[in-house]
């Protein structure tokens, strides 16, 4: 992503002090651009908690860089294993919905199982943290050219100069992963290709990722869009003024239902009653091999309310908050929803396109067959 006029990762190894890691605080967008310190596992998992850095494969990646530093931490510790499972676990507790959190976390336990040298541990937890990062970029890169081929269809049958016409929901971009994101990733591959196109953000309330973080990188990217009310999507399909959807996931069933960002599911909705395409585009460390049934099985994270009874803006001077509810008026905020497979049209992963199915998957998957 280029930020600025120079690219960028979301998360990276401090270049001078190699027993710290660098984040995008993606807290301070639009307003500020604020590169945040982590050395402790600590410091992980409460700006993982605190959403300094959020989106599933973001968030996978810092985990994978936070037991980087657990390995560095146990080294110093006289039970080295114990501090490593209890920093494994303080990780995967911190956001329970997205699944490539827990899968980063796994990985490092599994490869750290095997050395018993305090110094090699450190060295294979900095290996595998960026051989996660940078697999996320491959991967989120291919989504990219999988997606092209989608929005190349739809172009070639409009006039010319007519742009296609894309709605997203949150932010699934470049800030959400390490580089390129998985539902911008066939945007932003277009636009490079000389595609027009206009993209509908919208706001997603209550933290407003799409108006203060798709929108921002899109403006970065010189790509065409317009900030929507979360409402709008539906009266847009209606009017013909949407051509597909492109939306993210937090985690992905083997059946193909899909947790995604609050406000997902009435999208698609909407989408499969106007007949506009809906796809979602993922890795595949957001699949959760182990889930069939997404409704019932998925675990919904709940936010604290006060995401939704207050709002945070530029005044013009700062950034402050104020309160939007009556004072005294209860709020409840969960945090995703699932929508069922039924309702994708597809999901764009690094493998290719596949439909929302198990049998689907499995086709792009079958290592994963368990008969």
């Amino acid at each position: 992503m280029i930020v600025h006029g120079k690219p960028s990762r979301t998360v990276w190894l401090h270049p001078s002090q190699p027993s710290i890691i660098q984040v995008i605080d993606q807290r301070h967008l639009p307003f500020a651009w604020v590169i945040e310190d982590l050395s402790t596992v600590d410091q992980v998992a409460t700006a993982i908690k605190d959403m300094h850095i959020r989106g599933a494969g973001c968030i996978g990646a810092v985990a994978g860089y936070g037991m980087y530093l657990a390995a560095i931490e146990a080294s110093h510790d006289a039970t080295p294993d114990a501090h490593l499972d209890r920093s494994a676990q303080k990780l995967v507790a911190t956001r329970p919905t997205a699944v490539n959190l827990a899968w980063a976390v796994h990985r490092q336990l599994r490869a750290l199982a095997d050395q018993p040298d305090p110094a090699q541990k450190i060295s294979t937890a900095l290996t595998i943290a960026t051989e996660i990062a940078d697999e996320d970029v491959a991967c989120c890169r291919a989504i990219g050219q999988h997606g092209l081929a989608l929005i190349r269809d739809i172009a070639a049958r409009k006039a010319p100069g007519e742009p296609v016409r894309i709605l997203t929901h949150c932010n699934a971009g470049w800030l959400a992963f390490v580089d390129y994101g998985s539902a911008t990733a066939p945007i932003y591959t277009a636009f490079e290709q000389g595609i027009p196109l206009h993209i509908w953000v919208d706001e997603t309330r209550p933290r407003s990722q799409g108006a203060r973080l798709t929108a921002w990188e899109l403006g970065q990217h010189g790509v065409p869009h317009a900030i929507i009310p979360d409402n709008s999507g539906g009266h847009l399909m209606q009017h013909g003024l949407v051509d597909m959807v492109i939306v993210g996931s937090d985690r992905t069933t083997r059946c193909g239902d899909v947790a995604n960002k609050i406000g997902t599911y009435l999208k698609a909705l909407a989408a499969r009653d106007n007949g506009v395409p809906f796809y979602v585009a993922l890795p595949s460390s957001t699949l959760d091999w182990t889930m069939r049934d997404g409704v019932q099985e998925i675990p919904v994270e709940e936010r604290d309310a006060t995401e939704i009874t207050h709002v945070e803006g530029w005044d013009g001077h700062r950034v402050t908050t104020v309160r939007v509810v009556p004072e005294n008026s209860p709020a409840i905020n969960h945090g995703f929803d699932v929508t069922p497979a039924r309702l994708v049209t597809g999901l764009i992963t690094e493998r290719g396109i596949s439909p929302a199915s198990e049998e689907g998957l499995l086709q792009l998957y079958p290592e994963h067959r368990t008969e």
